[in-house]
């Protein structure tokens, strides 16, 4: 009998992404240990695992940011490696450090690898130094407000302002003018203070919607490889709601320039497991260095599903071996994939949250659907931490046939006793400029109106769904299905749209 990677691993995190942990390490025969918060007593994930250690209270700070009770509960069952999942503490430095000091592998990269990428500055210096290309802006923090007022009128307005420790969307300006620069970036300041106990800002040129085009990774702090890229540019507030691999932006000899150029990035601060080396492109041929997430994303599943590879896993044996197992050559796409993000919110009502008991719910399945969920009927979705309640990941031979299995999941979903974001996600997808690919993260602040109305029910819903059809019989019967070929133009688009709207 060949002997586990590990003999036992403390998830710590919660819901989704502690199942979707959980039963990687299932498959690979290793135990699994549980934390769970008083608000998750009735959670799956605190039921799958194999062990489960209680977190009294319900606040974050109190149970999953918990670094002494976290550490307890891994010297209380022995566990010999931590997954720290995706939020939390999964890019907390000091974290990291203690659970390797207590002499137990943390699934992931080195504490110092995490700070170096996890500090913006740090990051935007190293990628320089390797000739990755970065966002013209300041060299390092911003020490004063003369500083920045100079650096302005150097690179030109818009500017944006962010927060060195930031992410998310959190600890982020943009100043159109030098009226704005005081109050700004006093504002950036006390914000990066609040959320990130960090109040160190810089400031780059601002790319006005740009695609947001991001390399997942995995290494192995020698050596590298890259699984292609997923579009992420349907964005609410800097939050990501639609996913896609691969995405139409590029094409082959982009995708393989990028994926090298992140590759690079990664070695460049030693990276060990996977990571996302995300990038803003004003076009396919201007692609610039944004952040390196050093965590298993929310998205994931769509470079899994275009290349049979289980991050997860590849992630584990990275961290028990210390080697990575796999070569460039053994990774290739095939197909298409889409995430959507399935919140208990409400998009009539500005995508308020609204926790409760879910009382009714069919999930979707069929060919070429995934979904990673926690949720059940009779579940009471908290109010205590975000708001997602699933993930669904639809496959297809092609681009059309991933965005139609979509669309069929999204019609089958029934979930009664909170409002979910399903709509929204099917007016997205119907969208004649999605549909055709051309499309930057300006999409919804451009369409807001007429998503709002097909919401409701109003004509703009009916035409769209008539220009859809429409697109994929052109598309099919110009045998283009799948191909990087473009649809009708953005601007033929926007004049659809405002004949609709009118």
């Amino acid at each position: 009998m060949k002997k586990p990677l590990f003999n036992k691993v403390l998830v710590a995190n919660r819901g989704e992404i502690a199942l979707r942990i959980m039963r990687t390490l299932r498959d690979l025969e290793i135990p699994s240990v549980a934390i769970y918060s008083d608000a998750d007593a009735g959670s799956l994930h605190r039921k799958y695992a194999n062990e489960a250690i209680h977190l009294p209270g319900r606040a974050s700070k109190d149970t999953y940011l918990n670094v002494d009770a976290i550490l307890e509960a891994i010297r209380l069952t022995g566990a010999d490696a931590v997954h720290p999942g995706y939020g939390f503490l999964s890019e907390n430095a000091a974290f990291c450090a203690a659970v390797n000091k207590m002499g137990v592998k943390f699934i992931g990269p080195s504490d110092q690898a995490m700070h170096l990428m996890g500090d913006k500055v740090q990051a935007k210096n190293l990628m320089k130094k390797h000739n990755v290309p970065t966002v013209p802006g300041s060299d390092g923090a911003l020490g004063s407000l003369d500083e920045l007022q100079e650096l302005a009128q150097k690179i030109g307005y818009p500017i944006i302002l962010k927060a060195a420790a930031g992410g998310g969307g959190r600890g982020m300006r943009i100043v159109r003018q030098d009226a704005e620069l005081k109050d700004s970036f006093e504002a950036c300041k006390r914000e990066a203070l609040s959320y990130f106990g960090d109040g160190t800002v810089f400031a780059e040129r601002y790319v006005s919607n740009p695609r947001h085009i991001e390399i997942q990774v995995l290494c192995d702090g020698k050596r590298g490889v890259h699984l292609f890229e997923r579009d992420c540019s349907v964005q609410r507030r800097h939050q990501k709601l639609i996913e896609e691999a691969p995405s139409r932006f590029l094409n082959q000899e982009q995708r393989t320039r990028l994926g090298e150029i992140a590759v690079r990035a990664a070695l460049a601060a030693d990276y060990e497991g996977v990571g996302t080396v995300e990038f803003i492109c004003e076009s396919p041929d201007r692609a610039y260095f944004m952040e390196m997430n050093t965590r298993i994303q929310v998205e994931h599943p769509v470079t899994e599903m275009i290349t049979g590879v289980d991050l997860i896993q590849e992630q584990i044996r990275v961290a028990a071996t210390g080697e990575l197992r796999l070569t460039q050559d053994d990774i290739q796409i095939r197909g298409w994939s889409i995430e959507t993000r399935i919140n208990a919110e409400d998009p009539a009502q500005d995508f308020m949250p609204n926790p409760g008991q879910i009382t009714h719910l069919h999930l979707p399945a069929g060919p070429g659907m995934r979904v990673d969920t926690h949720i059940y009927a009779g579940y009471t979705i908290p109010s205590d931490y975000d708001s997602m309640v699933a993930k669904f990941i639809s496959y297809g031979a092609d681009r059309d046939e991933a965005i139609q299995r979509m669309l069929r999941a999204l019609a089958e979903f029934e979930c009664d006793g909170v409002p979910t974001t399903a709509k929204f996600h099917e007016v997205v997808l119907k969208h004649p400029a999605f549909v055709s690919g051309e499309f930057d993260t300006g999409f919804l602040a451009l369409h807001q109106k007429e998503i709002e109305a097909a919401l409701k029910g109003g004509p703009a819903d009916d035409e769209w769904s008539r220009l859809f059809t429409a697109f994929q019989a052109q598309v099919k019967a110009d045998g283009r299905r799948g191909t990087t070929a473009s649809g009708p133009s953005q601007w033929q688009l926007r004049a659809r749209h405002e004949s609709c709207r009118h």
